[in-house]
């Protein structure tokens, strides 16, 4: 089972989709900005993946600047806090899968965690080449 913490919005998350997608499986699809993951969920995915809860954070764009979060201050509970009011906040796409969790920016970080190889070439939205035609990563 891979679950991906997803925002169509974003061309990483939709890059990264499109990648799990082409390595032949259908992930569980959670739109995190409708549906955000609990207190507890986020500490779990911060750990799985090993970082910290700042290193979470989405700085780009509103509202990291207006809340001020770039202020040292912010203790971690607070800033899941803010994650949990503002779900722009949380950085994305976040990628669980059999072999790892993982914040997926780049996108094709993701093909270090995926247990099924690439089933065919895939170029990312911006034309950049990911895999090739055999299925290797360039």
């Amino acid at each position: 089972m891979i679950t991906i913490f997803h925002n169509p919005a974003c061309g990483t998350s939709r890059n990264t989709l499109a990648m799990i997608r082409n390595a032949g499986v259908e992930p569980e699809v959670i739109e995190y900005l409708k549906t955000p993951p609990t207190k507890a969920r986020l500490q779990e995915l911060v750990a799985a993946m090993g970082i910290t809860v700042r290193a979470l954070l989405r700085e780009k764009g509103a509202p990291y600047a207006e809340l001020d979060l770039v202020n040292e201050k912010w203790t971690d509970d607070e800033l899941l806090d803010f994650m949990l009011a503002h779900p722009l906040l949380i950085n994305r796409p976040i990628v669980v899968t059999p072999l790892g969790t993982r914040l997926c920016r780049p996108s094709e970080l993701v093909l270090d965690i995926l247990p099924d190889a690439q089933r065919g070439a895939f170029t990312k939205e911006d034309g950049e080449v990911v895999i090739n035609e055999k299925g290797q990563r360039v």
